[in-house]
């Protein structure tokens, strides 16, 4: 008779699974920024939507009387013609600060991506009018463009072009266009890093087939190079609206708006109301008509390169 003997086995030990440590610290070294950027942007942009929805003379602002509107100032702001008449300035001036900018951001990307001697340091005074502060820029230019002794009068009449001083910020249409160049000037080493970070992502073997089939300069650049830049020059066209859209100190210091209202542009038209009218819901009022059209843009470029993701 034969006896069979079982190993006892021990019980599985139940294993539990252990949560990761919440190491606090990492929303300590955050919290300065998210305070920052709450105390600098949020409440102000808080603030002015629920400013815009009140009655707010500065008698009554100071008193603290002001009475609740509701949208009544948005429907006195889109009958007051002068807010469409900044709106197209705002327009013009956008649209062509953006080309311009373009264009020489493009022709700058071209340049500084090929290798020569220098390179580096060239590139980096390129760069110096886009870390400069936009006041120092402004005033530069009001000084070159001065009509008693600007630099621009000055070389134009040494060489005979012109006989007596020109006052550039003086009259309507060039004042607009100097205030165009100023910006496109600030911005277009902004516009030459993106488009330039571009080039270089373009691999080398398309230039070298389409070189294989005959294709020349001109061709390789339209059929390469401007296709394959499509995404980053969205980019670029966005950012620029958004931040030429808003712009106010170079235009406030090189023409306050004028003559006239040529260069009136909506941040100047809500500084005047807030400011110089002293109606301050009525300058919140623009301040918030003003967020429209870049939001509504912005949600235009992430829809349309959503559906490009998902082909």
């Amino acid at each position: 008779m034969s006896t069979t003997v079982r190993a006892a086995t021990a019980p599985a030990k139940a294993t539990t699974r252990r949560r990761p440590p919440r190491h606090w610290s990492r929303y300590a070294y955050i919290a300065p920024a998210v305070v920052f950027v709450a105390a600098t942007t949020l409440y102000p942009l808080y603030y002015n939507i629920s400013l815009s929805l009140y009655d707010a003379p500065i008698q009554k602002f100071l008193a603290g009387t002001i009475e609740f509107v509701g949208l009544a100032n948005y429907a006195e702001e889109l009958r007051n013609p002068e807010l469409w008449t900044g709106l197209r300035v705002s327009l013009i001036y956008t649209i062509a600060t953006i080309a311009l900018m373009y264009v020489i951001g493009l022709a700058l990307a071209v340049f500084f991506n090929r290798k020569f001697v220098g390179r580096n340091a060239v590139r980096a005074a390129i760069f110096l009018p886009y870390i400069l502060p936009s006041v120092v820029a402004a005033n530069v230019w009001r000084w070159i463009l001065d009509g008693s002794y600007g630099l621009v009068n000055h070389a134009l009449m040494s060489v005979g072009i012109i006989d007596a001083p020109v006052f550039w910020l003086g009259q309507g249409s060039s004042a607009l266009v100097a205030v165009v160049l100023a910006t496109a000037w600030t911005m277009a080493p902004f516009a030459m890093l993106l488009l330039l970070a571009g080039l270089q992502n373009i691999p080398k073997g398309l230039y070298e087939a389409a070189s294989l089939d005959g294709a020349g300069p001109g061709t390789r650049f339209r059929a390469i190079t401007l296709p394959l830049l499509r995404p980053v020059s969205l980019v670029v066209a966005l950012l620029g609206f958004i931040y030429t859209f808003r712009t106010f100190d170079t235009i406030f210091i090189m023409t306050k708006g004028g003559p006239g209202d040529a260069t009136t542009v909506l941040p100047i038209l809500a500084y005047n109301e807030a400011f110089v009218n002293f109606e301050l819901g009525s300058g919140a009022t623009i301040n918030t008509l003003m967020l429209v059209i870049p939001t509504v843009l912005a949600l235009f470029y992430f829809r349309a390169t959503r559906k490009e993701d998902a082909l």
